[in-house]
C-alpha cells in the first residue's frame, strides 16, 4: 500500500546528518514521518511515551553508535530491557569502519544489518521497501 506512512527513528547527534536523510526521505518517494533523538537515552524516552501508539511507533530505526549520554551499543542495551509491544526494523548507521563494530552490530537480536555512512538514497529506499505495510 504505497499511501502507507512509514514511521522513521534516526537516533543521531549530529544535525548534518540529519538534515541530509531529512532530504534523502525526501528523494524517496515514499510518505515518512521521521522523527530524530540526538541521544539513546531520548530515543528511550521517546519509545517508552508512544510504546503503545501503532500509528507512530517507528517501522524503522537508524542507530548511529557514537553519541553523548547513551550511545548506541547503550540504547540497544536499554531498548532489549524495555520489552516493547511492538517491533522496528533496527540497523545501525554508522561512519565506523571497524570490523568489530559491525561484528558486534550481528551480536543484537533486534539490529538487522550495519550501514556504513553516507545513508544513500537506493539504500534507504530498499529499507522503506522492506517494512512497507
Amino acid at each position: 500500500m504505497a499511501d502507507s506512512i512509514i514511521n522513521l527513528l534516526v537516533i543521531d547527534d549530529d544535525d548534518i546528518n540529519i538534515f541530509i536523510i531529512r532530504k534523502i526521505v525526501e528523494k524517496t518517494g515514499y510518505k515518512v514521518n521521521m522523527v530524530s533523538r540526538s541521544n539513546g537515552q531520548l530515543a528511550v524516552e521517546y519509545l517508552t511515551e508512544i510504546a503503545d501508539n501503532r500509528d507512530i511507533f517507528p517501522q524503522l530505526m537508524l542507530v548511529d553508535i557514537n553519541m553523548p549520554v547513551l550511545n548506541g551499543w547503550e540504547f540497544l542495551e536499554a531498548y532489549e530491557q524495555l520489552n516493547l509491544p511492538q517491533k522496528s526494523d533496527m540497523y545501525m548507521l554508522s561512519s565506523s569502519v571497524y570490523e568489530n563494530d559491525i561484528e558486534k552490530a550481528k551480536s543484537y537480536k533486534a539490529i538487522k544489518g550495519f550501514i556504513s555512512k553516507p545513508l544513500t538514497i537506493e539504500r534507504l529506499s530498499e529499507l522503506l521497501r522492506l517494512v512497507t505495510p
